[in-house]
């Protein structure tokens, strides 16, 4: 029993947890360099930006001609981070709420 035991907890520790496959998804670099990709090489423009803390400002890109958004986490250490992604962006006009 306790060798099946062992067995068990020592493969289930050895398997990554759903926080960890999500922050693999997550595609961090240098500010500059990040806005210059998105600008450059995805055609992405910055639609908006909201501060989420005193260290943290997150901002929502979009490629018109494709259609496909980001939302960037820029952090004051020079880092930014894409942390959400998708496709079938859809711009709202302001008062349509």
């Amino acid at each position: 029993m306790r060798r099946w035991l062992a067995l068990f907890l020592a493969s289930c520790l050895s398997m990554p947890t759903l926080a960890e496959a999500r922050m693999a998804d997550v595609s961090c670099d240098d500010s500059a360099r990040m806005t210059h990709t998105l600008t450059t090489v995805l055609g992405a423009e910055r639609q908006g930006t909201g501060l989420r803390d005193p260290e943290t400002m997150l901002e929502v890109w979009v490629a018109r001609k494709s259609g496909d958004w980001m939302i960037v986490q820029n952090y004051a250490n020079g880092t930014s981070c894409i942390v959400a992604m998708g496709e079938h962006w859809e711009a709202v006009s302001p008062g349509a709420a």
